[in-house]
């Protein structure tokens, strides 16, 4: 599915092809929560990295979160998280641990999305205590990670290149 989306202020605009499009995988982690300034719930899709057009690069910021090492210090996470400098929105992430992939923010994309016939929570150990997670029957809460990659859940679903379900 050919996605295209924008920072807020319209300095960056993007496009990529998504083979895991659809938005079900809500992160209540301290990175996602801080640098959307939200409660969580940060939603990245999955698209082929070789696929990302940008239009705007000049306007693009780049931020590494300091992640906890074994020492008791920090070291940069691998993950870039893309920014518009101009507006602060969050744009994307491309981690180099998996070079074939780029992962579109779904609050970024202007695209239609499918909606997802499930809703996987995860990180809900670290979700700050204000936030209300939805409990419905399509509701999956995680205290950590998924249990599954977008690409195996989508294609569980029957959304993945037009894959059936299992």
């Amino acid at each position: 599915m050919r996605l295209e989306g924008s920072c807020h202020c319209g300095r960056v605009r993007f496009r990529c092809e998504a083979h895991a499009p659809v938005p079900f995988l809500h992160c209540y982690c301290s990175i996602c929560r801080k640098t959307a300034g939200t409660g969580g719930s940060a939603v990245n899709l999955g698209a082929k990295a070789d696929s990302l057009e940008v239009e705007g690069r000049e306007h693009l910021g780049v931020y590494r979160a300091s992640l906890p090492d074994d020492d008791g210090g920090c070291r940069p996470s691998g993950a870039r998280r893309h920014f518009c400098r101009e507006c602060g929105t969050a744009l994307w992430l491309f981690d180099p641990e998996w070079p074939d992939l780029v992962h579109p923010h779904a609050g970024a994309v202007d695209t239609e999305l499918p909606v997802p016939p499930e809703r996987v929570h995860m990180l809900l150990g670290s979700k700050a205590n204000w936030v209300q997670v939805p409990d419905g029957p399509h509701d999956v809460h995680r205290q950590g990670g998924p249990e599954t990659s977008l690409a195996d859940w989508h294609r569980r679903h029957g959304l993945l290149d037009g894959d059936s379900p299992d």
